[in-house]
């Protein structure tokens, strides 16, 4: 059995701001999804995990939806070759609203 690589997980600046708006109970739950959906295998779309339809206005590629109810979602984008995952918003979904940093996101 091969063992994969994995993948640096890298956070942009601004996803400290975005943790300032979700509540701290949640932490935990959060890096752990990131370390365990992300780290091995960033590119394999599964039911929570898959590529975006269209482009975001901070650069996203990828989401992943998880937490209670689904209610959380990670934006990231994917280099390949570095082997590197950047983290570039954390949100948290309400109903039909999207909340990043505090403020309602379409995509």
């Amino acid at each position: 059995m091969t063992k994969k690589l994995a993948y640096s997980l890298v956070y942009a600046p601004i996803v400290i701001e975005h943790l300032r708006f979700i509540e701290k109970k949640h932490y935990s739950l959060i890096r752990s999804t990131i370390e365990s959906q992300l780290q091995f295998e960033a590119d394999v779309v599964t039911r929570n995990k898959k590529p975006l339809k269209r482009r975001t206005t901070f650069g996203a590629r990828w989401e992943l939806c998880f937490g209670p109810e689904n209610r959380f979602r990670i934006f990231y984008r994917i280099n390949p070759y570095a082997r590197q995952v950047y983290n570039l918003a954390i949100g948290e979904k309400t109903g039909n609203r999207l909340l990043i940093g505090g403020e309602e996101v379409e995509l």
